[in-house]
């Protein structure tokens, strides 16, 4: 289908939204879309410039989650900066019924019309999916045109290609002319959920570490190891979690056209952030609660017995900083027999924007 018209906004950035929807849609409410979305987009978003391109595409039988890889793929085979894919299908995720959701991470978005019209929410199709596009670009309600023009700029502008650089010359440019939209996806992903998502496996991880406070042999490693060693076990039960989430679930993408490097590399980069935050996150709060369970469990008398020194809260803050970290390691394992399809929505995905 034909694009509509760009504006002409001198300087003012221009976003490309792409809107992939099924062969069944009336042409009425087509054409709505067609006529009334850039014009809500830019009333909704001043300062910003909008082409809005349309795709019809059968998306019969498929998750939530697979519609969003499509429109994924939509978004990279097209060149478009943000994509939202409309299902005229009620669809689920899990016992709940899905209205909208979205990957911050990839720029893409999903509208499920039938959960929308069930809920009773008096919203045009239209409004719906504008609706998704603050989210998706990383942007806040009460954020200025200006910050938005900043940011939409740097979507829009695409790096030039370098043939003689290497990968890491390349991503450092990527992060020094991406930087406040990098910043935005990762806040608009909210990483610190991670932990919350994938609670099952890292919650029976946490217990099973709790209960090692009462070896004896911990107490002696843990005063033996000294706060050096200690951090760095830490860094690599962080960097150990990181590893498996994103290698067990295939959260790395790969290029698969050179144009697509800059967009790709953009996603990788904000995976792996939200990844490493949500993981840093629980190994926080599994450190405070290895702390607290410390101090009632863990008899002053008892342990500087054993370890053959007096003892303070630094002795018990180093033996709750290895108890963690075991119990990070174990997390790991753990998180490795998650569905990969739990993980990918852990990472990636909002439900009812």
């Amino acid at each position: 289908m034909p694009d509509t018209p760009p504006p002409q906004p001198g300087d003012v950035p221009e976003l490309t939204l792409g809107v992939v929807i099924p062969p069944s849609l009336d042409p009425a409410s087509l054409q709505d879309m067609t006529d009334a979305l850039p014009r809500l987009l830019r009333e909704s978003y001043p300062g910003v410039g909008w082409r809005v391109s349309m795709m019809v595409e059968t998306l019969d039988g498929r998750a939530p989650s697979e519609l969003l890889e499509t429109a994924r793929d939509r978004l990279l085979d097209e060149d478009w900066d943000l994509a939202v894919v409309v299902s005229d299908l009620a669809l689920r995720s899990g016992r709940k019924p899905v209205l909208t959701q979205i990957s911050p991470v990839h720029r893409v978005g999903l509208v499920a019309l039938p959960a929308l019209r069930a809920v009773g929410r008096r919203e045009s199709m239209t409004t719906a999916v504008a609706r998704l596009v603050g989210p998706l670009a990383g942007w806040d309600d009460d954020d200025e045109a200006e910050d938005r023009a900043r940011r939409a700029r740097e979507m829009a502008d695409d790096l030039p290609d370098h043939a003689d650089e290497n990968p890491l010359q390349f991503t450092g440019r990527v992060v020094a002319g991406n930087a406040r939209v990098l910043l935005g996806l990762i806040l608009a992903n909210r990483p610190w959920r991670l932990a919350v998502t994938l609670s099952r496996a890292l919650t029976a991880a946490a217990a099973a570490g709790v209960v090692t406070l009462a070896t004896s042999d911990l107490w002696l490693l843990a005063t033996a190891y000294g706060p050096l060693r200690l951090i760095l076990l830490t860094v690599l039960a962080v960097g150990a979690v990181t590893l498996t989430l994103m290698i067990g679930a295939d959260l790395w993408e790969r290029p698969r056209r050179r144009v697509e490097r800059e967009q790709v590399t953009l996603f990788n980069l904000a995976t792996t952030a939200t990844v490493v935050i949500g993981v840093v996150t629980f190994f926080g709060a599994l450190f405070v609660l290895s702390f607290l369970a410390a101090v009632l469990l863990v008899d002053a008398g008892v342990f500087a017995a054993v370890v053959g020194e007096s003892v303070g809260l630094a002795e018990y803050a180093q033996l709750s900083l290895l108890t963690a970290a075991l119990a990070t390691v174990g997390g790991a394992l753990g998180a490795g027999l998650e569905s990969d399809d739990v993980v990918r929505a852990a990472a990636f995905t909002r439900n009812d924007v």
